[in-house]
This record gives C-alpha cells, sequence and structure tokens, in this order.
C-alpha cells in the first residue's frame, strides 16, 4: 500500500496538463529559475567554504559556478536519459513519436537549464570581453533543440533525452575543473576522475552514432515529427557534436590528463598541482 501510495504521489509530480502554452512556458521559466538557485548556492558556499574561491577572479568564480550548475545538471541528465535508453517500455517501442509525462517534465526543466547557460555565457562574454565560439554554439543548438520540442507539442522526446544524455560528462569536469583549481591535478582521485571523464567523452560519440542510427532509419517520419525548422536544429546540432565538438573536447581532455592545464582561462596554468601565472609570478598551492 506505502508502494502504491508513492507511487501515485510520484507521478503526480509529473501530470500537467502540457498541451496548454502557460503549463509549459511555466516549467521553462521553473528550470530556470531552479538551476539560478544552484548557481547562487555553489556562490554562497564556495565563498564561506573554500579559500581557493575567495582567491579567484571574478571570471573564474562565474565558471566555478557555471561549472558546479552543469554538473548537477548532467546527474539529472544522465538519469533521465539511461532510463529512456535502457528501461522505459514506451520509449523502447517507438523513438520517433513517443512522449511521456515525465519526459516532458524533464525535457522544459532541460529548456529552462540552458536558457540560464545562454543567458550566462552571453552575459559573461559582454562582461569580461571573452567569447567562446563553441561553447556558444553548443549551448544555442542545445536550446533550439529543447525549444523546437517546447513549441511543437506533438514532437517525440527520445532524440532530445538522448541528447540530454550528452550530458554525462558534466559531472567529471565539473569535478576536474575545480579540483585543477585547488591544485590536486597531482592526485590519484584527480586521474581516475580524468580517465573516467576522457571514458564519458568516448561514450558520448557512441551515443551520437546512436541518435545518427535513429535519424536515418527513420529519416521521413523523424521530419515529419520535427518539422522542417526544428529538424534543421537537430540536424545542425547533432552534425557539430559528432564531426567538430566530440573530437575536440576529447582531444582536449586527453591532453589536459597529460598536462594538467586550465586551458579555460589561458593566463593561468596548473603545473605540479601547483597554480602558477603565465607571466612568471607563483601563486601557492591552496587549501580547498
Amino acid at each position: 500500500m506505502v508502494q502504491e501510495n508513492g507511487a501515485v504521489v510520484s507521478r503526480s509530480v509529473f501530470a500537467w496538463d502540457y498541451i496548454l502554452w502557460e503549463v509549459r512556458l511555466r516549467l521553462v521559466v521553473a528550470g530556470f529559475l531552479i538551476y539560478s538557485g544552484v548557481f547562487f548556492l555553489s556562490w554562497y558556499l564556495s565563498s564561506k567554504m573554500s579559500i581557493t574561491y575567495r582567491g579567484l577572479p571574478a571570471k573564474e568564480k562565474v565558471f566555478w559556478n557555471l561549472a558546479a550548475t552543469r554538473g548537477v545538471f548532467g546527474i539529472q541528465s544522465c538519469i533521465a536519459g539511461l532510463w529512456a535508453l535502457l528501461l522505459d517500455p514506451v520509449f523502447q517501442v517507438d523513438k520517433v513519436y513517443s512522449q511521456q509525462e515525465w519526459s516532458w517534465f524533464i525535457c522544459l526543466i532541460a529548456s529552462g537549464f540552458f536558457l540560464l547557460e545562454n543567458v550566462a555565457v552571453h552575459v559573461s562574454n559582454i562582461v569580461f570581453r571573452t567569447f567562446d565560439l563553441f561553447l556558444v554554439v553548443h549551448h544555442m543548438l542545445a536550446f533550439g533543440g529543447l525549444f523546437g520540442m517546447v513549441t511543437n507539442e506533438k514532437s517525440g522526446h527520445y532524440l532530445p533525452l538522448m541528447g540530454m544524455l550528452l550530458e554525462m560528462s558534466t559531472p567529471f569536469t565539473c569535478i576536474s575543473w575545480i579540483l585543477l583549481k585547488v591544485g590536486w591535478a597531482n592526485t590519484l582521485f584527480w586521474k581516475a576522475n580524468q580517465w573516467v571523464m576522457i571514458h564519458m567523452f568516448h561514450c558520448r560519440m557512441i551515443l551520437t552514432y546512436h541518435m545518427w542510427w535513429v535519424c536515418i532509419s527513420n529519416w521521413n517520419a523523424v521530419q515529419e515529427n520535427l518539422g522542417r525548422l526544428h529538424f534543421a536544429v537537430v540536424f545542425a546540432g547533432l552534425s557539430a557534436v559528432t564531426i567538430i565538438l566530440n573530437p575536440y573536447w576529447t582531444y582536449k581532455k586527453t591532453k589536459q590528463l597529460i598536462c594538467p592545464v586550465d586551458w579555460n582561462f589561458s593566463n593561468r596554468t596548473m603545473k605540479n598541482g601547483s597554480s602558477k601565472k603565465l607571466n612568471g609570478k607563483p601563486l601557492q598551492t591552496k587549501d580547498l
């Protein structure tokens, strides 16, 4: 009886009328606010607890908090994506048109996350006068793919969920970058995490091949289901991830294992577990 009640409660969390525009937009906004909360929680806790964080430039503090936010989103994405890929019977039968209440909820919350990512990346680029082309393209295509699902209530959810599963590497990327800044790049834990992260990038490549298989084997149905514009965005995003982003990031992370360099910020590097500036002014290895 307890299990049945628990199941009812669990289902009620996802039981919304997703046909209504206001419901979809509210959940997108909810996702934006939830992950904004994660960002500011990371800022608050890091400011209180981390000596390293307090000594970072403002631009790197923002990146630290974004890394933590992405790590949390990556955990959500892994759970949802693996459930759709391996366990959900509806998605096992139909990979083009299938929808679930839980997948609606997860994808709309994820749309809010990528809306936050785009806002954060563009504001950061303006404030700090930087521009990461790969990151901008990645976030715009990711948001475009999910936003197409928001505007088209008939589009299937399997491909968006597989796109979310591509975030499987982000928790390990978060751990890698933060420990790199702390000066723990010479520890066994950092190296083990780096190995797992590199493996996750290889898994991302395999997953993109699976997504291509779904698209090619159901080409006409996918185009009909998504519509031309949404299909073009999904096709462009999948092509960019397969041909450019995954190989590039896999190469950079593999190189980072051998030479622990923070390549997000070219004016700072890590050597033998300590942080240095390239102008020759050393910084001591910091405690967490």
